[in-house]
C-alpha cells in the first residue's frame, strides 16, 4: 500500500498521512495532482487517501472504501422504536451481553449489535485487513450524525486488526455470549455497501477448527450469516433459519447448560 493525500491537503493532513505511512510501513507519496487511479496503477497496490474529512482505501478500480454506518443507521433507529432486527433476533442479543464479531468489515452488524446490548454490554470486533480495521476504527470514533444512541453504540465498539482464528485460539473458554461469523459469501450478493470492500477483504474460508474454537468460547450461541444456498450451514452444524424473502440466512449453534445443542 502507498499513502497520499487529497489535492488541496493542508499541513495537518500531510502530517497525518506521513504518520499513517510510518505506522503501516508504507510509502508516503506526494499527490502532485495525479489521479488516484494512476497512482494505484503505477505502484501496483492499493492507495490510502487521507483528507480532512475521512480516509479512503482505493483499489484502483471502482468506488473506494471509506467508513459509513450504512444499514446500521436505519436498523438502530428501528430498534429504538421497538422494532426487530434479524441479526439481533438470531443472536438473541439483549442488554448486558457480550458479542464477538469475527468478520467486522464495514461494521454495520457490530454497530447494530452494540445498540442492542447497550452500555452494559461489550462488543469486540475483528478485521483481518489492518487498513480496513483502522479506517473503521477511526470512523467509529469520529462519526457524529444520527441519534445519540447510534453514536454511543459506535463509540462502545472495540476494534482489533486480527485473523479471527488466531484470536479465537487465545481466548479463554466461555468468554463471550455470542460469537458471530459473516464471511464473504460463496455466492456474491449485490450490495453497494460491500462492493468497495471486496478488493480488500479476506477470503479465508470458515474451517472446522475455527467453529470448534467459537463453540468453546461462546456461552450462548455461535451464529453464521451466509448466502441462503451456502453449504456452510450443513457442513459446520449450524441450524439454518429460513427467510423466504432474503438472499442471506442466519445459522445458529445453540449452547445449553448441559452442553451444545444443534
Amino acid at each position: 500500500m502507498i499513502v497520499t493525500t487529497s489535492q488541496r491537503a493542508d499541513r495537518a493532513v500531510k502530517q497525518k498521512a506521513a504518520l499513517l505511512a510510518e505506522r503501516f510501513h508504507a510509502s508516503y507519496i506526494e499527490r502532485k495532482k495525479q489521479p488516484v487511479t494512476k497512482l494505484a496503477a503505477f505502484y501496483e497496490c492499493p492507495v490510502l487517501l487521507v483528507s480532512k474529512e475521512r480516509l479512503e482505501l482505493h483499489s484502483g478500480e471502482g468506488s473506494p472504501f471509506f467508513f459509513h454506518p450504512g444499514s446500521a443507521m436505519f436498523r438502530v433507529k428501528r430498534l429504538l422504536s421497538g422494532g426487530e432486527d434479524e441479526l439481533v433476533k438470531a443472536c438473541g442479543l439483549a442488554p448486558g451481553m457480550s458479542f464477538l464479531d469475527c468478520t467486522m468489515g464495514p461494521a454495520a452488524d457490530s454497530i447494530t449489535a452494540s445498540a442492542a446490548v447497550g452500555e452494559s454490554g461489550w462488543i469486540q470486533s475483528l478485521e483481518a485487513n489492518p487498513y480496513i480495521a483502522h479506517i473503521v476504527q477511526e470512523g467509529l470514533k469520529s462519526w457524529v450524525d444520527g441519534p445519540a444512541e447510534l453514536v454511543e453504540a459506535m463509540r462502545s465498539i472495540q476494534v482489533e486488526a486480527a485473523d479471527y482464528y488466531m484470536y479465537l485460539k487465545n481466548v479463554p473458554d466461555a468468554s463471550f455470549d455470542v460469537v458471530y461469523f459473516d464471511p464473504m459469501f460463496e455466492e456474491a450478493v449485490e450490495s453497494s455497501g460491500i462492493a468497495p470492500l471486496r478488493p480488500h477483504a479476506a477470503y479465508t474460508d470458515l474451517t472446522v477448527e475455527a467453529v470448534a474454537e467459537a463453540k468453546r468460547i461462546a456461552r450462548r450461541r455461535v451464529v453464521l450469516k451466509d448466502h441462503f444456498r451456502s453449504e456452510r450451514f450443513a457442513k459446520f452444524g449450524f441450524r439454518q433459519q429460513i427467510r423466504k424473502t432474503s438472499k442471506f440466512h442466519f445459522g445458529v449453534i445453540e449452547k445449553g447448560d448441559s452442553g451444545e445443542q444443534q
